[in-house]
């Protein structure tokens, strides 16, 4: 498998957003005709990009194809369920990308070419994964006819694991950005199981509140999370979490 290095950079089309009298504008766009956005809600879900997107790669794309395709893999990708975590051509959607056929493969083909997504080929199958370490194994263990091992590889970060934000919305209330900052600090912090089970606490309570949450964690920590007794002690109940330092969160 192999990844070209030679990239062909050509000036990125901007037009030039000035109005004139009959309601286009320079460089072919007509801003009457642009959709509305409506805004984000406070009940959206994120997606992580890796730092290097930012730092690297946005600086570098000058085509608007291949920022699409390149956006939209790692969005697919990081939403993907079940063990193998690639993509094929066909599952970069024309509509959600906005873009005709030939313009969805020479955006995929220069995101492969810059070095970005890695196309992996096996007999008459191709599929493309994440240039990274644990896609650059899972690539080339499908290039070698194991889709078994590749699959492995790529599964291995998401082991049926719940989604903190998700969790939050289903049993706390609505996502707001500053709720969405916390949660991905929580989940720097803390494991996904102490996470769960401080948020069940909260529920079963039903002290729907991110500090009450939060202040159970802290103490897990600070003072181990069983405090001396044994699992099935600790499991009997939740009320221990409605009183003491916990009182200004109920």
């Amino acid at each position: 498998m192999e990844v070209e290095a030679q990239i062909e950079h050509k000036p990125f089309d901007y037009a030039v957003l000035r109005k004139t009298k009959d309601g286009s504008a320079q460089g072919g766009i007509n801003l009457d005709e642009m959709k509305e956005f409506k805004g984000f809600t406070d009940s959206e879900s994120f997606t992580q990009l890796p730092d290097t997107f930012f730092q690297k790669l946005l600086a570098e794309i000058d085509d608007a194809a291949e920022l699409k395709v390149t956006l939209f893999f790692l969005w697919r990708v990081q939403h993907m369920e079940g063990p193998f975590r690639a993509l094929c051509q066909t599952d970069f959607e024309q509509k959600a990308l906005g873009l005709p056929p030939d313009e969805v493969a020479a955006g995929l083909e220069k995101a492969v070419r810059r070095g970005s997504i890695l196309r992996s080929e096996h007999e008459a199958d191709v599929f493309y994964f994440l240039n990274s370490p644990r896609g650059r194994a899972a690539a080339e263990a499908f290039a070698n006819g194991d889709w078994r091992v590749s699959a492995r590889i790529t599964s291995a970060p998401v082991v049926e694991r719940p989604n903190l934000f998700k969790l939050y919305e289903e049993n706390i209330g609505p996502l707001t950005p500053m709720i969405a900052d916390m949660l991905k600090d929580a989940e720097e912090t803390y494991s996904q199981e102490w996470l769960a089970e401080a948020l069940e606490i909260a529920v079963k309570n039903n002290i729907r509140n991110w500090k009450y949450v939060e202040a159970i964690l802290k103490r897990w920590k600070e003072k181990g999370k069983y405090e001396g007794k044994d699992r099935q002690d600790a499991g009997k109940g939740s009320e221990r979490y409605t009183k003491s330092e916990f009182e200004e969160y109920l």
